[in-house]
């Protein structure tokens, strides 16, 4: 009996050994593709030409320009994903707002859920900050444009290999006349995943 719990206990010891996490810190702008799906190279790719060809569109120039010494007002609308797989589009959105926000081209107010937490704030503060203090109601900044985008896939799939192509679209359109200012597609996100074939 001592035996056979000295063997237990040695490949218990011999198996929690073996199952030891390692992490190893790699560079950021390190190509990391582990499982074929979506990742942050691909977001970075997405965005860096997204954000240059809305930056240097002609219609955009246009229609700043047009403004005259006013710096137009954007807000992030909804940015779909429908693709086959979980895609968080937050992050898109949130790297193409700062970055055309650190341009100097354009502003951008708070949307969704963050004016919605503001809104209540500002509420909130009526009744329980000092007059001389709260928030004055009804002086938010109206948005001139919204960001709106989604995010598409075509898987073509045969036995164990697949090509998976990424379709980004993105748009900023005039609030006020519904007139598209700017459009940009991004499919350069191909990808071709090779699975171990299943054995029976």
């Amino acid at each position: 009996m001592k035996k056979l719990t000295l063997l237990l206990l040695t490949v218990f010891l011999f198996l929690t050994a073996c199952a030891t996490t390692t992490v190893k810190r790699i560079d950021p702008n390190t190509q990391t593709d582990l499982s074929g799906y979506w990742n942050d190279t691909d977001v970075r790719i997405v965005c860096e030409s997204l954000i240059k060809d809305c930056l240097s569109s002609p219609r955009v120039s246009q229609a700043l320009k047009a403004m005259g010494k006013k710096t137009p007002t954007v807000i992030v609308g909804n940015f779909r994903n429908e693709s086959s797989e979980h895609i968080d589009t937050s992050i898109i959105t949130s790297i193409m707002e700062t970055t055309i926000f650190n341009s100097g081209r354009m502003d951008f107010v708070a949307g969704g859920a963050l004016r919605d937490a503001l809104r209540t704030e500002r509420q909130d503060q009526q009744g329980n900050a000092r007059e001389d203090t709260a928030a004055s109601l009804a002086k938010e900044t109206g948005a001139d444009f919204m960001l709106l985008g989604t995010v598409r896939t075509i898987i073509d799939k045969v036995d164990n290999k697949s090509v998976r192509t990424y379709f980004v679209n993105a748009e900023l359109t005039s609030i006020e006349t519904n007139q598209r200012m700017w459009m940009g597609q991004n499919s350069e996100i191909k990808k071709m995943v090779t699975r171990p074939k299943n054995k029976l």
